[in-house]
């Protein structure tokens, strides 16, 4: 069964289409083995085995028939608890929505479905996925496989376990200050934040039309292989006639790519506010050795703007006094905050319109600032934080503040990949991260499938 478990989404699809392997047999071992696995990790919330089954079944006799095939046919996944599913319960973390069931699914969760996909669970995630920590009123904490006295980050810190852990090859995060890149690094997978712009939010739990902060969530792929990234991103990407902010552009071929053109920056720190790891450090070092192989250069150089963030995320973020997320808890109802939330609120205080409005300006500026730098580099290589996963509840203590260095690109609206490129003294993977031109997932992708075939990639946690 590991040879299943542990298989590629596209390898797994290859598989199905030929007769291999059943979609049967296939969701078959990934129930198995959430079942072996998610009482140490509390990563699936709710399971979806009787119709996963049937589906599976309806997939195998599509197969037997002939019939024109998804990208995705058969194949088991996944799906983070903030993206809607039809006819299964989804929370969104938030105890006003603990028994809402979905009439339709969300535009990701429907395309998926489309291409072939059978949901076989949902996935944990904080309050409305505003914390970097997956704890919850609804469903409690997710811990990490590789060590379960870690936390495996959030807000996808639930996808990230059960696809590290084999129970899942494929899930959809979703990222609005890190919270695809932060899980991917803290539990060993890939993850891709596209463009913003790129996939709709309709029926996600954070939505779309959310004003100043809309460009910062982006939905996009989380799994063990940067393929399977590259495989997930056609099929969610797109307008949907209802996210006003998604646009037609044409997505590239990462396989393309010549990486022999391409130039490179890095840095490791954040002007002092962030000091990473000594094994973090060796394992950037690592990757930029790797890449200087194939590309044409490779630049220490931190973006000069990317000090301003830490000021422009509770001025931008906050600027209301967290009105925004209060409407949210409002709309479901929602009377108690859990922990994480709140500690969020406790830490902004409401500014006034002309402050507001000044921030907002401030907020165009850093993006401007921030495309004058990149004009010189085609991707920027960096941290995703500046240690491995740390213990539970220590992610809000100010030298974890991971998102100063995944958050600016949240602002920036442009695309991030995560790969595992290396492992921490103490057995804890290490991944890196690698931001490029906005619509440029392609460059992302292939960068990241070079540092994953000559540093490893994903390795087996050992639950």
């Amino acid at each position: 069964m590991d040879d299943l478990i542990y298989a590629s989404a596209a390898s797994i699809a290859g598989a199905i289409r030929t007769g291999e392997v059943s979609a049967r047999e296939a969701v078959d071992a990934h129930l198995s083995r959430i079942e072996d696995v998610n009482g140490a990790l509390n990563a699936v919330v709710q399971l979806c085995a009787e119709r996963a089954r049937e589906a599976a079944e309806a997939a195998d006799a599509a197969v037997a028939r002939g019939d024109e095939l998804g990208a995705l046919h058969g194949v088991p996944i996944t799906l983070k608890d903030s993206h809607d599913t039809e006819g299964v319960v989804t929370t969104g973390g938030t105890l006003g929505r603990k028994d809402y069931v979905p009439e339709a699914d969300s535009t990701v969760a429907a395309r998926l479905r489309a291409a072939g996909a059978i949901l076989i669970g949902k996935t944990n995630t904080p309050e409305l996925t505003l914390s970097g920590e997956t704890d919850n009123l609804v469903y409690g904490r997710s811990n990490n496989p590789h060590h379960t006295e870690r936390t495996p980050g959030g807000s996808s810190g639930g996808a990230a376990a059960i696809v590290a852990a084999g129970g899942s090859p494929l899930d959809m995060g979703s990222d609005t200050g890190g919270s695809i890149r932060l899980p991917s690094h803290f539990s060993g997978i890939c993850g891709l934040k596209p463009t913003a712009g790129r996939v709709p939010r309709t029926g996600h739990i954070v939505p779309w039309g959310m004003g100043a902060l809309d460009a910062w969530t982006t939905i996009g792929p989380m799994a063990r292989y940067v393929e399977d990234l590259a495989l997930a991103l056609p099929i969610i990407s797109g307008p949907d006639g209802i996210d006003p902010a998604v646009f037609p552009v044409p997505l590239r071929d990462h396989a393309a790519v010549e990486l022999s053109g391409l130039r490179i920056a890095y840095y490791a720190e954040i002007d002092g506010y962030q000091q990473p790891t000594e094994d973090t450090r060796e394992t950037l070092a690592a990757a930029v050795t790797a890449l200087a192989e194939v590309v044409r250069s490779v630049e220490e150089d931190p973006p000069p703007p990317l000090s301003e963030y830490v000021d422009l995320w509770p001025r931008v973020g906050g600027g209301d006094g967290r009105a925004w997320v209060n409407r949210m808890l409002q709309r479901w109802g929602t009377e108690e905050v859990s922990p994480f939330l709140e500690k969020g609120f406790a830490e902004i205080e409401p500014t006034s319109t002309a402050e507001f409005t000044e921030a907002l300006e401030a907020q165009d500026r850093f993006r401007s600032e921030m495309l004058g730098f990149i004009q010189d580099y085609d991707a920027i290589v960096a941290p995703v934080a500046s240690m491995p996963a740390p213990e539970h509840g220590a992610t809000y203590e100010r030298e974890n503040r991971s998102m100063f260095y995944t958050g600016p690109y949240n602002i920036t609206g442009w695309p991030g990949a995560v790969v595992r490129c290396g492992t921490s003294a103490d057995g804890l993977p290490i991944g890196v991260q690698i931001l490029a031109h906005p619509w440029r997932e392609d460059v992302a992708l292939a960068l990241a499938a070079a540092l994953e075939s000559a540093l490893g990639g994903y390795q087996r946690p050992s639950l």
